[in-house]
């Protein structure tokens, strides 16, 4: 247990499931929360830097609140961090998804009402009455019936989940339709479509899917990834991802991203995956 992005365990505190396996001052079930505003920073340390995002109504399990930093565990990927306590509210259980690119929470069930907040696709959304074109939140406002989803619906194809990112601008660590980053498009996609998928690349290559070697053609939905970088394939020739190279999300040739790609610093492909289905 050496990957402090997965151990639930700080010294000061830690999961109860772990006592016995690593020093701790106290164990603890920790309190199910939730993110409250449309995007929160999930960091490394408190005030450090931003390993991930998490998104609006994300569940967030918190084991402590120390210094206005809780420590705890995102429920979606089992990713560790630190979010600022401002960010965190209790728990409400989602009912639906924003499915559309984005949407926005209004005051009242009237879209010339000024808006409140943005939120990202992804974003969970808790729905206590369906009006005929608005959806009354539990938590405040309204949004567009057309723009959500039941949590339990999910998207077919993550790939066209992808392409609603097609210019979002590419953000080292980013999980919104404000920014992303290259393993944070292929996670968005999954998890829309009901597949589990970590956070990084790296815990990316290493547990998703099956590798396919360089004989194997390459289909819609297989993933390229390179040290330090993953790319989803639209076609056999085509791939989408988010890059420093374009600052966004975008389609290009497969065989001229290779060879930039590489050219760049971040060498060869390292593997091919295919995920099942």
């Amino acid at each position: 247990m050496s990957d402090r992005r997965r151990i639930l365990a700080n010294g000061r505190v830690a999961a109860t499931g772990l006592e016995g396996q690593v020093a701790s001052e106290k164990f603890t079930d920790g309190v199910l929360c939730r993110i409250k505003v449309p995007q929160a920073d999930l960091r490394a340390a408190p005030a450090g830097k931003r390993d991930r995002q998490l998104l609006f109504g994300d569940a967030f399990l918190v084991l402590e609140i120390h210094a206005g930093w809780g420590f705890g565990q995102a429920q979606k990927d089992g990713y560790v961090g630190y979010v600022s306590e401002g960010d965190l509210a209790e728990y409400l259980p989602p009912t639906h998804r924003v499915v559309a690119r984005a949407t926005h929470v209004y005051p009242t069930d009237d879209f010339k009402s000024e808006a409140l907040c943005g939120l990202s696709f992804g974003a969970l959304v808790t729905v206590t009455d369906a009006g005929e074109r608005f959806a009354a939140l539990a938590t405040g406002g309204f949004v567009p019936n057309a723009h959500i989803a039941p949590v339990t619906e999910r998207f077919n194809d993550p790939v066209d989940v992808a392409e609603k990112f097609i210019g979002v601008p590419y953000l080292w660590g980013g999980n919104s339709i404000g920014g992303i980053d290259c393993s944070g498009l292929v996670q968005m996609s999954l998890l829309a479509c009901g597949m589990d998928c970590p956070g990084d690349a790296d815990m990316q290559e290493t547990e998703l899917g099956q590798a396919i070697g360089d004989n194997v053609q390459l289909r819609r939905g297989d993933l390229l990834f390179w040290k330090g970088h993953v790319a989803m394939m639209v076609d056999a020739d085509t791939i989408i991802h988010a890059n420093a190279h374009h600052m966004a999300v975008v389609r290009e040739p497969m065989e001229a991203a290779v060879r930039r790609i590489e050219t760049q610093g971040f060498g060869p492909v390292t593997r091919r995956k295919r995920l099942p289905g």
